[in-house]
């Protein structure tokens, strides 16, 4: 298609070799030129199917990390809110308790411990916080 297309006429290719070219594409079958593009079309068509498909998939996993990271950020129903688009009207708590944890002696434990088990130590401690906090009406704000 690109010499079809060159500058130099004399680089250009004639009809017949056009047409050789279109009996190797259909591998010696005698086909018309029209048929041959159309079949060409559908197998293009399919490819940008299959793409798309594949592009939308991809798009949904990315959407469902948003929402995760979102939902793990604000209050499920204010991250609803932002993602219907809606305002979200401030809410007001007469009682609000902040938490702020600390490990005592943590650079020593994590100075004389295996990396694995340091992330072993938090993750079992936090998950013991979750478990409790799960139980009353809370909600957890990591920083």
């Amino acid at each position: 298609m690109k010499q079809c297309w060159s500058e130099q006429p004399e680089k250009r290719p004639t009809m017949d070799q056009i047409f050789d070219q279109f009996k190797s594409i259909n591998k010696g079958r005698k086909t018309n030129i029209i048929d041959s593009m159309l079949r060409m079309l559908e197998q293009y068509s399919s490819n940008l199917e299959d793409l798309i498909r594949e592009r939308t998939e991809e798009l949904e996993i990315e959407k469902q990390k948003t929402d995760k990271l979102l939902t793990q950020m604000l209050p499920p129903s204010v991250a609803e809110a932002l993602k219907m688009g809606t305002p979200v009207e401030p809410e007001y708590f007469e009682e609000v308790t902040l938490y702020f944890s600390d490990i005592v002696g943590f650079t020593t434990i994590s100075a004389m411990s295996e990396p694995i088990e340091v992330v072993d130590l938090l993750n079992d401690l936090y998950t013991l916080f979750d478990a409790i906090i799960g139980s009353h009406d809370v909600y957890k704000v990591l920083k």
